[in-house]
């Protein structure tokens, strides 16, 4: 189903934003708190100050504590992805695309000097997510392939967003990374399709992950933790003054 979508009010403002680099707007709070709270929630341990640290200035904040090293690294290349997100906003969603953000967030980490760790293709060994079985590796690029379809035949609504993720993250493709991938691909699509996204906090977190485990039995949950999160993101619009 090919879907023709105008670019929102938002979408204009964050791609203006992001090639004038403004600071203070729509763009540079939306690069802080979702690269804060999507690291954050897979166990980064730089604050949201840290982060906005390094995003105004590129540097590492003088700290009492010892940084992780991995956390800048993944940081940096987190508001790497979430330009090439809004680069690619209308874009349709594709294998290769996803494949890039993975690439984009994991590549310079301690990670990607691994023999075994894949950055930008799928993994080659079994994970699982909270104690739960996913996808194995050889099923990988299939499953991914039927989920893909399935959705671009979907009328790319809320909830065929929300179900892309939950099938994206059941079937966990990469080694690591797949939480902050999966957020940033609900993210595009809503900012493809004209709904506004939203960004899961570290507050949401807990309900964020029994959405995902009772999706399909009680898909209220999650819809009713991101409708929260899309709340939240709308106040910052209000402020703004962004129409939606």
């Amino acid at each position: 189903m090919n879907i023709q979508h105008q670019k929102s009010p938002l979408l204009i403002a964050l791609t203006e934003q992001m090639e004038m680099r403004m600071k203070g707007g729509i763009y540079h709070k939306t690069q802080i708190d979702l690269t804060y709270n999507s690291n954050h929630i897979e166990g980064s341990r730089l604050s949201h100050e840290q982060t906005r640290y390094i995003f105004e200035t590129n540097t590492i904040g003088v700290t009492q504590e010892a940084v992780n090293v991995n956390d800048i690294v993944e940081t940096v290349n987190h508001f790497r992805c979430i330009d090439l997100v809004i680069e690619h906003a209308t874009d349709e969603l594709s294998i290769d695309f996803i494949k890039e953000l993975h690439k984009v967030l994991k590549t310079g980490t301690s990670d990607s000097r691994k023999d075994w760790f894949a950055v930008g293709d799928y993994k080659r060994l079994p994970n699982e997510v909270g104690g739960e079985e996913t996808c194995p590796p050889e099923q990988v690029a299939e499953r991914m392939e039927e989920m893909l379809a399935d959705y671009l035949n979907s009328k790319r609504q809320f909830e065929d967003i929300l179900n892309l993720h939950v099938r994206f993250e059941r079937i966990h493709p990469f080694q690591d990374g797949n939480g902050r991938v999966g957020r940033l691909i609900m993210f595009k699509e809503c900012l493809c399709s004209g709904i506004v996204p939203f960004i899961i906090t570290d507050e949401l977190k807990m309900f964020y992950y029994r959405g995902l485990s009772e999706w399909g039995h009680v898909n209220g949950y999650l819809t009713d933790t991101c409708l929260t999160a899309q709340d939240q993101y709308k106040t910052s619009l209000d402020y703004f003054r962004i129409k939606y």
